[in-house]
């Protein structure tokens, strides 16, 4: 049994694992959402979106920055 809910400020999964513990993962992560179109012509050769990449590299320069003040 599963169920997805809003948690931690993105949508997750809840699922039990094999021992009964209660497990949660980020719904991205899963197939529970129809592929959107990157991941339908990436066709699973590419774990990160560009847009995602672009973000993280912001965030690295940002904290570059910080760290040089």
């Amino acid at each position: 049994m599963s169920t997805r809910q809003q948690n931690w400020g993105e949508d997750r999964v809840m699922f039990y694992d094999a021992q009964g513990r209660l497990r949660s993962l980020p719904a991205s992560w899963t197939d529970v959402n129809e592929a959107d179109l990157f991941s339908q012509v990436a066709a699973g050769r590419s774990f990160s979106r560009p847009d995602d990449l672009s973000a993280l590299a912001s965030l690295i320069d940002r904290i570059k920055r910080r760290q040089e003040e």
